[in-house]
């Protein structure tokens, strides 16, 4: 029972990270999208094709293969190419999210203890889970910091607005309810 319980916890998890991502990202101009805020960092479309090439390593064959493929090729995930559009970028973003859905989904309770390989280290399945719901709450914090950071007065909260908490609250999977 708290395996299903994880799963579906973990899924719905995934689901707020991505939306609150997309929300973010909707707020800027492409020019900003591709922007960093200094040589040594990383804009948006950066962070972005790290995720889906991540998330594309990580998720396929989840449980036979080892979730670093050979064919990876990390560097140059934080390299923008000349045919690194964002409607390219978003796409392969939009197919590492499928594949983490498609992949969480097949799952059941009993896989949780199973075993699986990352960069050659034995993890849980829970435990890989959990690695990357970790990873991609770091980028995904990333990307809503430098979208604000780009919408400047224009962004729209994600969240409750500043001077607001007591008017607010968030249910579990994340939508507003009034406070009564």
């Amino acid at each position: 029972m708290i395996g299903a319980h994880y799963l579906d916890d973990v899924r719905r998890q995934f689901v707020k990270l991505k939306a609150q991502a997309e929300r973010a990202m909707a707020q800027v101009a492409d020019d900003a999208f591709f922007r960093a805020p200094d040589p040594e960092s990383n804009s948006i479309a950066i962070v972005v094709k790290h995720v889906a090439g991540n998330m594309r390593s990580r998720w396929t064959e989840f449980l036979t293969t080892d979730g670093e493929k050979p064919d990876r090729n990390r560097d140059a995930e934080f390299l923008v190419e000349p045919d690194d559009t964002r409607q390219r970028l978003m796409e392969r973003w939009e197919a590492g999210w499928t594949l983490l859905f498609d992949t969480l989904a097949a799952l059941t309770p009993e896989n949780l203890t199973s075993t699986v390989l990352v960069r050659g280290e034995t993890h849980t399945v829970l435990e890989a889970i959990n690695r990357q719901m970790t990873h991609y709450a770091a980028h995904v914090g990333q990307i809503v910091l430098l979208a604000k950071h780009w919408a400047g007065p224009r962004w729209q909260t994600l969240s409750i607005p500043r001077g607001k908490s007591k008017e607010f609250d968030v249910t579990k999977d994340g939508t507003r309810y009034r406070a009564g």
